[in-house]
């Protein structure tokens, strides 16, 4: 489900979150569906309960998750996700556009993978 890279700079906490992201926004784990407790998480990963805790409650902080109390968390419409993500998204994309127009890709290369991920939906 989720796989850690130790040799990646970032802290475990957020290539946890962003694994959770990444099985919400592909649908591996569907708007509305519980997420993986943090129990059980902190054991499959065998990492601390609190880095589990702490990814979630960025994800919540984003909009891709929300906890009922005494249920666990639950993976959040897309309607739900802050539109601040949404603008620190484009401004990535915008950049990377950017980079990949100077290095010589060219536009119907760009929406051609554009197009390959709507496929996806």
């Amino acid at each position: 489900m989720l796989k850690l890279d130790y040799r990646d700079g970032r802290p475990i906490y957020e290539q946890v979150r962003d694994g959770l992201r990444r099985l919400i926004i592909t649908g591996v784990i569907p708007a509305g569906d519980k997420l993986p407790s943090v129990r059980v998480l902190s054991a499959s990963l065998a990492i601390n309960p609190n880095t589990i805790q702490r990814a979630i409650e960025a994800l919540e902080q984003e909009g891709y998750a929300y906890t009922v109390p005494g249920k666990g968390s639950f993976a959040a419409l897309p309607t739900d996700v802050d539109a601040g993500r949404r603008e620190e998204l484009l401004s990535k994309f915008d950049a990377i556009v950017q980079e990949l127009l100077f290095l010589g890709a060219g536009r119907e290369e760009l929406m051609d993978r554009i197009r390959k991920e709507e496929r996806h939906d």
